[in-house]
């Protein structure tokens, strides 16, 4: 389980880095567009990829730190052993999820790879590398959910955070 939590860190900081840089590049495409006249090829499309992956590889993290949206409304109001359950299940229908959009992610990610399918942009980036993001993810969201299963079944359910009703 900690080697899953240093995952974790490491893909969340990760994302904040690219979030950065994808802010950085607009700025940049923004400023040289509209005041020097000079717009860029670049920076659009890889601010872009920078979104497109930031997004998944952050969702393990923001589960194991109970950050995604939750509706507590019911939940709150269990005995801990309704609690327990309820996280449980909860985490199982994410776990399913997650392996489907994988299984489904990837299967579209080899295809534009065997094809050598590009994006048909200026820059023409083949297409796998942002498809990649989507099973690459939803592997680690699947990933961060066995743990946080794990110690579910195991009664360690952590209190919630800042939450706001």
């Amino acid at each position: 389980m900690r080697v899953v939590s240093v995952i974790e860190t490491a893909t969340a900081w990760l994302a904040a880095v690219l979030l950065t840089l994808s802010g950085v590049m607009l700025t940049y495409e923004v400023v040289a567009r509209y005041f020097f006249n000079a717009p860029t090829i670049w920076a659009a499309e890889l601010s872009q990829m920078c979104l497109i992956w930031a997004c998944p590889i952050a969702m393990g993290w923001a589960l194991s730190h109970r950050r995604h949206i939750r509706v507590n409304a019911i939940t709150s109001q269990l005995p801990q052993r309704g609690k327990q359950i309820a996280e449980i299940l909860s985490l199982l229908v994410i776990l399913v999820f997650a392996v489907v959009v994988l299984i489904y992610g990837y299967g579209i990610f080899l295809d534009s790879f065997e094809r050598g399918r590009t994006t048909g942009t200026m820059l023409d980036l083949p297409a796998w590398m942002p498809e990649a993001s989507v099973p690459a993810g939803f592997a680690l969201l699947a990933l961060s959910c066995v743990t946080c299963l794990w110690r579910a079944l195991n009664g360690d359910i952590p209190e919630e955070e800042g939450h706001l009703e």
